[in-house]
């Protein structure tokens, strides 16, 4: 007896990747996602309610500006030292 399950693309949620970010102050970026959905998110409260001094290093907003988009997601740092859940982003709020 051979058993299969038939799935269909639609059936399977997918997620939207960022394509593009621009900075545009005090800590928000205006993120474009793959869908064509755009999304202001502050990282602002984030940043500053963290204790831990290798996200607090991203206060400096010279060095927050060094984002890049890898992988259809906004990351910081060589080794993506900040990295957010897509969701949030999607959602245009990051949970603190």
């Amino acid at each position: 007896m051979k058993i299969s399950v038939e799935y269909k693309n639609e059936d399977i949620p997918i997620t939207p990747q960022i394509k593009h970010a621009d900075f545009i102050g005090a800590y928000s970026v205006l993120l474009t996602f793959s869908d064509g959905a755009t999304r202001k998110v502050n990282f602002g409260e984030f940043l500053e309610k963290s204790m831990h001094p290798a996200i607090r290093a991203y206060l400096d907003e010279n060095r927050f500006k060094k984002f890049k988009i890898e992988s259809g997601n906004i990351v910081w740092g060589k080794n993506w030292d900040l990295i957010f859940p897509i969701e949030q982003l999607y959602k245009g709020k990051i949970s603190v």
